[in-house]
């Protein structure tokens, strides 16, 4: 047996659109504002391994708690909050695009 994982290029391009349809149950909701969380926290964390982000998903609601190492709790909540406000409005307006409210918790372990 071999251990070839090679992909033709054309295979990966190629677009079934009555596939499309098929596969709309089975997409996460909040996959973008999921990615786009993720991307700011580990960016702004000194120790983006650390980073953990559960997801809750309920209705057109997507919950968003993110886990950092203690010493980048002051970095990503920011003074006064700011920057906790600011990833909040970012990850909100990526979950409008996609038609989902988003709700972003900051959760010290």
């Amino acid at each position: 047996m071999s251990d070839d994982t090679s992909v033709d290029i054309d295979d990966v391009n190629t677009v079934d659109d009555e596939q499309d349809d098929d596969d709309e149950g089975n997409r996460l909701s909040g996959g973008t504002p999921l990615a786009v969380v993720t991307y700011l926290v580990r960016s702004i964390a000194s120790e983006p391994d650390a980073v953990v982000i559960n997801t809750e998903e309920r209705d057109d609601t997507v919950r968003f708690r993110i886990h950092v190492a203690p010493d980048d709790m002051g970095r990503v909540i920011g003074r006064r909050g700011r920057v906790a406000q600011a990833i909040r409005t970012v990850v909100a307006a990526a979950g409008a695009r996609n038609g989902v409210q988003t709700n972003v918790d900051i959760v010290d372990d």
